[in-house]
């Protein structure tokens, strides 16, 4: 079990505040460090898909340094809406905040972390209690929590987001949802989930990545709704590992596609289409290129667990592919350490 992770200092990436900016009419991440940058690096794309007037790139600018300010305070202010939000909030569900219970999840996710903890475990003896679903991109499904879990779950978020506490989004790219570690969340649900369940059942599936070696984790819930959000662009994760869980509730479309590795050529060729199951998650690398095709009707709710191991971070910025430049944070930060833990190899980019 992983419990280091609560003693020490973790740390971002200096990159947090000039890479990955997204941009969502031009469907393109961004560096950003001066304005004569953007224009040299993505001139050419940006007048392709439609920014062509001198207003359009200022007020593209604009934005893009609205953003990084916004990133520069994020910690803080996150740190600062947990506050408020645990004296001021009362819950719909108190039980959802109490301690993971076995009776929360699926009998399969059990009995695949037990045989993953068993002595003698094998890759082989897991994936007969898993579904594969692509051997070649290691996709894999299992189902997480009961189906009355999602429920509580659920009505408790909904409860959130309609009362008048603030909100932190869960990304650039997701406009609605809940940060778990804010709603008060991370510790009783999903540090355990990581620490007992997941992280032995990682360490078989992906022992190149880091899965042995979970550390800390970014939980967050998106929303797709009419009128919200209703797709997400083609993007990979700030993170080793990846659980999505379909909390619900009832909706048509939104599948989720996988391309390749990011650094892959052709990367999106043939994407595959994996379909969500309420209840059910999907485990995939980090850096596998996916994203969701538009929403149909109905509400689509996701639980998504950044997994991290700073044993593979700390030498390999995921997001700038470079050596972290480290800068203090708030809580897990970006799963970065000034500490040395034991290493392991960089997960495989192909």
């Amino acid at each position: 079990m992983a419990t280091a992770g609560r003693s020490r200092r973790f740390c971002r990436c200096a990159c947090f505040c000039s890479e990955n900016l997204y941009v969502a009419r031009y469907g393109l991440h961004l560096r950003f460090r001066s304005e004569p940058q953007l224009r040299r690096d993505y001139g050419p794309i940006l007048r392709s898909r439609g920014c062509v007037r001198a207003q359009d790139f200022q007020q593209l600018v604009a934005e893009l340094e609205q953003e990084v300010e916004r990133r520069r305070r994020l910690g803080q202010e996150s740190a600062a809406r947990k506050a408020l939000i645990a004296s001021s909030y009362r819950p719909a569900r108190p039980d959802v905040y109490g301690s993971l219970q076995d009776t929360a999840l699926a009998p399969e996710f059990l009995a695949a972390a037990e045989y993953s903890a068993s002595p003698g475990a094998d890759l082989k003896g897991l994936l007969q209690r898993l579904q594969t679903v692509s051997e070649e991109k290691r996709i894999y499904r299992v189902p997480v929590f009961t189906v009355p879990f999602c429920q509580a779950l659920l009505e408790e978020l909904e409860h959130f987001e309609q009362s008048d506490m603030p909100k932190g989004r869960p990304n650039t790219m997701n406009h609605y949802g809940v940060l778990l570690q804010e709603l008060g969340l991370d510790q009783p649900l999903v540090t355990p989930l990581r620490e007992r369940f997941l992280q032995p059942l990682m360490a078989l599936l992906y022992p190149d990545c880091g899965g042995g070696q979970l550390d800390s984790h970014r939980a967050f819930v998106v929303k797709y709704a009419p009128g919200q959000d209703r797709e997400l662009g083609c993007h990979y994760d700030n993170a080793e590992l990846t659980l999505n869980v379909a909390l619900g509730k009832a909706f048509t479309g939104g599948a989720l596609f996988f391309g390749g590795f990011f650094q892959a050529p052709a990367a999106l060729t043939e994407p595959l289409e994996v379909e969500h199951v309420v209840g059910q998650g999907v485990l995939h690398r980090g850096g596998q290129l996916h994203g969701a095709r538009p929403l149909g009707t109905g509400e689509r709710w996701n639980l998504v667990v950044w997994l991290r191991a700073s044993a593979v971070r700390n030498h390999l910025c995921p997001m700038c592919l470079r050596e972290p430049d480290l800068v203090d944070d708030e809580g897990f930060g970006d799963g970065f350490t000034r500490e040395e833990p034991a290493t392991v190899d960089v997960c495989a980019l192909t």
